[in-house]
């Protein structure tokens, strides 16, 4: 059956249905054309709803460090590390003050909630972010608090240096 043939057959057809079947006139249309659909809201509100949910999710997550005006040392040969959940974060001031998940805690009161995480989690790594103008004794009391607490992994935080480290050039005398 060729093309010629079939277009007879359907135009037979189309007749005999909108003269045998129908009393009024039918319009039978070979081709329709699609109404253009214009902008659709309804997509784009979901889609601007699902990124919106992601950046306030990831925004909550990385402000924990990054809230506090502490500024950490920087090394040349340390790495990034992937962050995970459920790390725990100690922060030490420049004024000696301790500050985890934006409390501030005394001595006391470190020692308290680190041996309860220790005995619920017992190899729990803590990341301590020093600043650099505190004392070097608040860091060591943070750490002797750790070590009672019973938590041996303990990682400092650093940022990243910008240019090889130098050393000071002493002139002979």
């Amino acid at each position: 059956m060729g093309k010629h043939h079939l277009q007879n057959r359907y135009s037979q057809l189309r007749n005999f249905i909108s003269t045998s079947l129908f009393p009024f006139p039918v319009n039978f249309r070979s081709h329709t054309t699609a109404e253009p659909k214009g902008f659709l809201i309804a997509p784009m509100v979901d889609i601007l709803l699902v990124l919106l949910g992601f950046f306030m999710l990831t925004w909550t997550f990385s402000r924990y460090e990054t809230e506090l005006d502490v500024q950490v040392p920087t090394a040349h040969e340390g790495k990034e590390v992937r962050r995970s959940p459920g790390e725990v974060i100690i922060n030490v001031k420049a004024d000696g003050s301790i500050i985890m998940n934006r409390h501030t805690f005394s001595p006391e009161e470190l020692t308290t909630t680190l041996t309860h995480i220790a005995t619920l989690y017992p190899d729990q790594a803590i990341i301590l972010r020093g600043d650099t103008t505190a004392p070097y004794n608040y860091i060591i009391q943070v750490l002797d608090i750790c070590r009672s607490a019973n938590i041996w992994n303990v990682a400092f935080a650093t940022s990243q240096a910008s240019a090889p480290p130098t050393l000071p050039v002493q002139s002979p005398e």
